[in-house]
């Protein structure tokens, strides 16, 4: 009967059968031709060159963070662990040294599978050189026959491959390149995402982890379904008992591991010293396009591959960080409670009632037609958003009104820390959340600066050869040629009747109408012209008021002005880029070695000004340093506040560190609701003491926190050998009335005078 069938249909089946290999064949011409898509030579394959990210290094080379399309980052083949090579290959592909590229066994079982039986999602019989083929150049949609097409055309990509490169090379791009979840691409930048360690570091349950990913980057992700991630790395450490890469008896140990996630997350809006990354990211596309021009080449900062190398320190930047989170969650607090339920954020403050009618979404409804109360009314509909506040686990049902309340009422804050003798800066909070509030308070915000401006003052006074043991008197004066200025004293405690004050007793307890004083007797164009010698760039108001520093400076030019104390009379320029280098390790740029600055006051000054300034910390404005956070470290330092309340300032100077801090709100409408919640004492020294509680506490940091300041000279303290207060003597007490405000003009020292 068969035979009969087969002699009568033979001539039909001789035809199918030939046509299909005819069909076989001039598809596989067809793509070998390139007619599908052009193939890779064997020469251009040995130029292979990926994507990679651009990466953000610390001064001791700890990954900051990343600028990057596809996040990848190339390793070398001794930096993978024989884990992970084993779980890849006892699970994608057990002959992997065997073939030449392709297992051709499975490759006639899906061209038949998708042929003859339609099934596009037949898949599978890839080896890790078709894999590796198909993260090189990605598929292209080619309709139903595309399964085929990339099949063959990843078969000849393959097999040349096998030619170019050797086996461990072929693994190696294999890992460096295969797509992992969370925008992540290579096993380098999986590891680093998944558990915050490099691939050289993962133990077997982790590099079995990674690798169970790649059957199913959503379905096995760690991060999104654990459990479903954890009985795939099982069953890959299975594979791996079973192809001999694995001892049996450590299988049923390892299973009982947990996950152990650690993630850390590369992504630009969050993740270590984001504001520091944006700047750089900025500065490195300046760079680029100068080098562009200059070298005639092309750059691209997301795919190139560079490394930049800085001078933030990753381990106190993440101190300093938690610090700020710390003691900011708990500002807001008291600073809500202050106002109550008649702040400037509530619905019916005037305030919040012209912030609202500015807003472009109000001007769009009533562009639209609507009444204002119409406007007003769709603007209180509340609806789910992403938006920042302290209660990080709770969702948020938020108006466009509520949004607006929460901008204005949120503290912000920003600081620095600088290494005084090269400028190197440590430390970055430009503030409280970048995904939110994009504003760097570090490289871009100018404030009012307050009492952080009086040392220049005094140090100008001493310059100008005022004793440092001259002696003030406290009362206020009203200045005619001024308006009738009369600076006064935030506390009742310095007004005292017939009080004199010294020079290091007045800075260090902040005394407003003593500064004035000394301002005029240092002279304003000389207090201007020392501040500019000490690193001061903004424009200074050339008014009396100077002294309450009414001056609006930015903080990393305070920090190189205070510097000054600690390097020998010299500023010292801040600075965070050290070096770029290309992808292979060569230098494209590195910043120029700094001749040493010029010293701007003498020493003998210099340490009068440091013991001044350690008198704050020790007995004056800032003593919650010693009292309340317990620090016995070397420290000199100047608290600041604004008027209204509206800024606080701290700068903490140590032998290996000045300390910049800010904090106050974005909208400059808005002050503290009082001086015992806003003055800089209580609002930004906090984020200097906390931090440096956390430094005090790694031995990391011994080298830093265990400086000592040197010890006076004797000349230095011959000349502060006074008493830090003088009443005024009987005759002169007897002739003064104490309810008469003195009246004189301000002698004044302008330029050009």
């Amino acid at each position: 009967m068969l035979k009969r069938l087969f002699k009568k249909y033979w001539k039909i089946l001789a035809i199918i059968t030939g046509s299909l290999f005819f069909l076989v064949v001039a598809l596989f011409i067809s793509i070998y031709a390139g007619m599908w898509g052009k193939l890779p030579s064997e020469e251009e394959l040995k130029h292979i060159r990926l994507d990679q990210a651009t990466e953000i290094l610390d001064v001791n080379g700890e990954l900051i963070g990343k600028l990057f399309i596809n996040d990848r980052q190339p390793v070398q083949m001794d930096q993978i662990p024989e884990s992970i090579t084993n779980a890849l290959i006892s699970t994608e592909d057990v002959r992997f040294y065997e073939h030449d590229g392709v297992d051709n066994r499975s490759l006639m079982r899906v061209l038949f599978k998708s042929i003859l039986m339609g099934d596009e999602s037949s898949g599978g019989g890839s080896t890790i050189t078709q894999q590796l083929a198909k993260n090189l150049f990605p598929r292209q949609n080619l309709g139903k026959a595309g399964i085929v097409i990339h099949k063959i055309k990843e078969s000849i990509i393959a097999k040349r491959l096998e030619k170019v490169y050797s086996k461990d090379e072929i693994l190696l791009n294999y890992l460096n390149t295969v797509p992992f979840g969370d925008n992540t691409f290579g096993v380098e930048s999986a590891a680093k995402h998944f558990f915050n360690k490099p691939v050289s570091k993962l133990d077997i349950p982790e590099a079995a982890t990674l690798v169970g990913m790649l059957k199913a980057t959503y379905t096995y992700n760690p991060r999104i379904n654990p459990e479903k991630s954890i009985e795939r790395r099982n069953v890959v450490m299975s594979q791996m008992v079973k192809y001999d890469r694995l001892a049996e008896d450590s299988l049923e140990i390892l299973k009982k591991d947990s996950l152990g996630l650690d993630l850390r997350n590369y992504s630009y809006d969050e993740g270590i010293a984001p504001y520091f990354r944006e700047q750089i990211r900025k500065d490195l596309q300046k760079w680029a396009k100068q080098y562009e021009e200059e070298n005639d080449t092309v750059f691209n900062i997301y795919t190139g591959g560079f490394k930049v190398i800085t001078t933030l320190n990753y381990d106190m930047q993440v101190l300093a960080e938690d610090a700020m989170q710390i003691h900011m969650e708990k500002l807001q607090e008291q600073f809500e409670k202050s106002y109550g339920k008649n702040a400037p954020w509530s619905e019916s403050s005037t305030l919040m009632k012209s912030v609202v009618l500015q807003n472009p979404m109000y001007k769009k409804l009533i562009k639209d037609g609507l009444s204002e109360k119409e406007a007003l009314d769709s603007l209180k509909v509340k609806h789910q958003v992403s938006l920042f506040n302290w209660n990080k686990n709770k969702e948020i049902q938020y108006s466009t009104i509520d949004s607006i309340a929460n901008y204005l009422k949120m503290l912000n804050c920003g600081s620095a820390s600088v290494d005084p003798h090269t400028g190197a800066i440590r430390t970055w909070i430009g503030g409280i959340n970048y995904k939110s509030r994009k504003y760097d308070h570090v490289s871009q915000s100018k404030r009012q600066v307050g009492s952080t401006f009086k040392p220049f003052v005094y140090t100008t006074a001493l310059e100008q050869g005022i004793n440092p043991c001259t002696y003030y008197a406290v009362r206020a004066v009203e200045y005619e040629n001024m308006e009738g200025w009369t600076p006064s004293n935030a506390s009742d405690k310095e007004d005292e009747e017939y009080m004199n004050y010294s020079m290091q007793y007045a800075l260090s307890h902040s005394i407003n109408t003593i500064a004035v004083k000394v301002l005029e007797d240092a002279g304003i164009t000389n207090v201007i012209e020392q501040a500019e010698k000490m690193g001061i760039t903004s424009t200074l108001p050339e008014v009396p008021s100077l002294a309450l520093g009414t001056a609006e400076l930015g903080l990393l030019e305070v920090a190189k002005a205070y510097t000054t104390y600690v390097n020998d009379g010299a500023p010292a320029t801040p600075y965070y880029l050290e070096r770029i280098e290309d992808e292979s390790g060569k230098v494209l740029w590195q910043k120029e070695k700094s001749e040493n600055a010029a010293k701007v006051l003498s020493d003998m000054n210099r340490e009068i000004m440091l013991e001044m300034l350690k008198s704050t910390i020790d007995e004056g404005t800032a003593t919650r340093i010693r009292n309340t956070y317990g620090l016995k470290n070397d420290i000199a330092g100047k608290t600041g506040t604004t008027q209204l309340n509206k800024d606080g300032w701290f700068v903490g100077i140590t032998p290996e560190l000045v300390s910049v801090s800010w904090v106050g709100l974005d909208d400059h409408r808005i002050g503290f609701k009082n001086t015992a919640i806003g003055q800089g004492a209580n609002s930004a020294l906090p984020l200097f003491a906390l931090w440096y509680q956390k430094l005090n506490d790694s031995t990391e940091f011994d080298a830093i926190t265990s400086a000592k300041f040197p010890e006076p000279s004797e000349e230095v303290l011959e000349a502060m050998a006074c008493d830090t207060e003088k009443r005024d003597g009987f005759f002169k007490r007897l002739f003064s009335n104490p309810e008469k405000t003195k009246k004189r003009n301000f002698k004044t020292n302008k330029r050009g005078e």
